[in-house]
C-alpha cells in the first residue's frame, strides 16, 4: 500500500475542487456490487457508510496475509492474544473484554441481556439504531428521546426514564456529534445502578474537542458500565468485521451467555493486533480525516449549506428540503451517500471519503443546487 498521503492545505484542497490538480494518490475503494474496474474508473463513489477509504494499515495487511496459514485452526488462541494486547492497551484486565463480529454483534448481545417485555431500552433520536431494533425483537419497549438543539443527548430526560438499559453513541451517528464529558459523568451517576448503559465510542478515534472524553477509564468505576468499540472505523477493517466491549467480569459473563461460539475469524484478529500497534497509522488517519473534513466543510459554506459540527468520519449537512430526492439524484451521478434519517428529513449525511472522492462529491451535489 503507498504510503500515507500528507494533509492537504485548504488552498490546495480548493485547487483540487477546482479541477487543478490529479486525483489523491489512493484509489477509492470499489463501492457494493461494482467492479472493481468500473470504480476504478470512477463510475460510483460510496460515501454511504462511514467506512475509511484508505483501509488497514500496512502491517495489518502483512499480519493477513500471514494468517493465511492458520486458517485451518479456531480462533481461540487469537482471541485470547487480542484480549491480552488490548489488556495492555487500555490498562485494564483482559477478562473485562468481549471480542465481537464487529462491536454491532455486541451491541445485540447486550439487547438480548439487558432488555425484554419488563426492561425497557432508552437511546437518543436520531441515533444508530440497531440496538433498538435488537431490543424490539426481544419484545421491549424502547423510549427514543430527541437530541438536544446541539445534537447532544438529552441525558436529563434520558436519565429520568425507567429501563434496563441505555444506549448512548458518542460521538453520535448520524448526527456526528457529540455529549460533553460533565454531563455523560453526571448521567453515569443519575441513572439506577440495577440498569446498565452502553456507551458506543465506533467513532472515538476521530473526536478532538475538548469536550468530549472516552468512557472506557470510567469501567473501573461504574459496574454497570459497559464501552463498545470497532476496527470498522479509524482502522479500516469494516468487511473483515471486528469489534470488542470493555466492561468489568459479570457484565462482560452475562454478555457471554447470548453469545455464538467463534464469531471472530483469525485473519480479522491478526489485523487487529497488527493495528494496534501502528499506533502512527491511526494518527496519521485522524488528521488527514480532519484536514479532508474541514476544507469540505468550507467548499460547502462557500455554497450556502450549515453542516452539523462534526467529532467522525462523517459530516451532517443542512440540505434545506426534503432529502431523499437529494440521495436519488446524487445516486445517479454515481455517488452514493447516507440513507434517509426520519428524525432528520432534511439533513444529508455523507462519509468523508478521499480529497477525490469529495471532489466528486462536491461537483454533484453543486450541481444540484444550481
Amino acid at each position: 500500500m503507498a504510503a500515507c498521503s500528507s494533509a492537504l492545505s485548504r488552498r490546495a484542497f480548493g485547487r483540487l475542487i477546482g479541477g487543478g490538480i490529479a486525483a489523491a494518490s489512493l484509489p477509492p475503494l470499489p463501492a457494493a456490487g461494482v467492479s472493481t474496474s468500473a470504480a476504478q474508473a470512477g463510475s460510483v463513489i460510496r460515501l454511504s457508510a462511514n467506512e475509511n477509504p484508505y483501509g488497514p494499515c500496512p502491517a495489518a495487511l502483512r499480519a493477513m496475509r500471514q494468517a493465511f496459514a492458520l486458517a485451518w485452526r479456531y480462533p481461540d488462541e487469537a482471541v485470547d492474544g487480542l484480549r491480552s494486547e488490548l489488556a495492555k492497551t487500555h490498562g485494564v484486565p483482559k477478562e473485562w473484554f468481549l471480542i465481537g463480529d464487529g462491536s454491532s454483534e455486541i451491541l445485540k448481545l447486550a439487547a438480548s441481556a439487558f432488555t425484554g417485555p419488563d426492561r425497557a431500552l432508552v437511546t437518543a433520536d436520531p441515533t444508530f439504531e440497531a440496538i433498538s431494533i435488537h431490543a424490539r425483537v426481544q419484545g421491549a419497549e424502547v423510549a427514543a428521546i430527541p437530541v438536544d438543539p446541539q445534537f447532544a443527548h438529552d441525558l436529563e430526560k434520558m436519565a429520568a426514564e425507567e429501563a434496563g438499559l441505555y444506549y448512548l453513541c458518542n460521538p453520535n451517528n448520524p448526527t456526528g456529534s457529540i455529549t460533553p464529558k460533565a454531563r455523560v459523568r453526571a448521567f453515569l451517576d443519575a441513572v439506577p445502578k440495577d440498569a446498565n448503559v452502553v456507551v458506543d465510542e465506533a467513532y472515538h478515534h476521530y473526536a478532538d474537542s475538548p469536550e468530549y472524553e472516552s468512557v472506557l477509564p470510567l469501567v473501573s468505576t461504574y459496574p454497570n458500565l459497559l464501552v463498545t468499540r470497532t476496527f470498522s472505523k479509524i482502522y479500516g477493517m469494516a468487511g473483515l468485521r471486528l469489534g470488542y466491549a470493555v466492561a468489568q467480569s459479570p457484565l462482560i459473563q452475562k454478555l457471554q451467555e447470548h453469545a455464538a461460539w467463534d464469531t471472530a475469524n483469525i485473519i480479522a484478529l491478526a489485523a487487529a493486533r497488527a493495528s494496534l500497534r501502528d499506533t502512527a497509522y491511526a494518527t496519521e488517519g485522524r488528521r488527514r480525516n480532519a484536514a479532508t473534513k474541514a476544507n469540505v466543510v468550507a467548499e460547502l459554506g462557500r455554497l450556502g449549506y450549515q453542516v452539523v459540527p462534526s467529532q467522525t468520519n462523517f459530516i451532517l449537512i443542512d440540505v434545506r428540503r426534503e432529502v431523499k430526492p437529494a440521495i436519488e439524484a446524487l445516486a445517479a451521478r454515481g455517488v452514493q451517500v447516507g440513507r434517509l434519517f426520519p428524525a432528520l428529513p432534511k439533513h444529508l449525511r455523507v462519509t468523508v471519503g478521499t480529497p477525490a472522492q469529495m471532489k466528486r462529491f462536491l461537483q454533484a451535489f453543486a450541481a444540484l443546487s444550481a
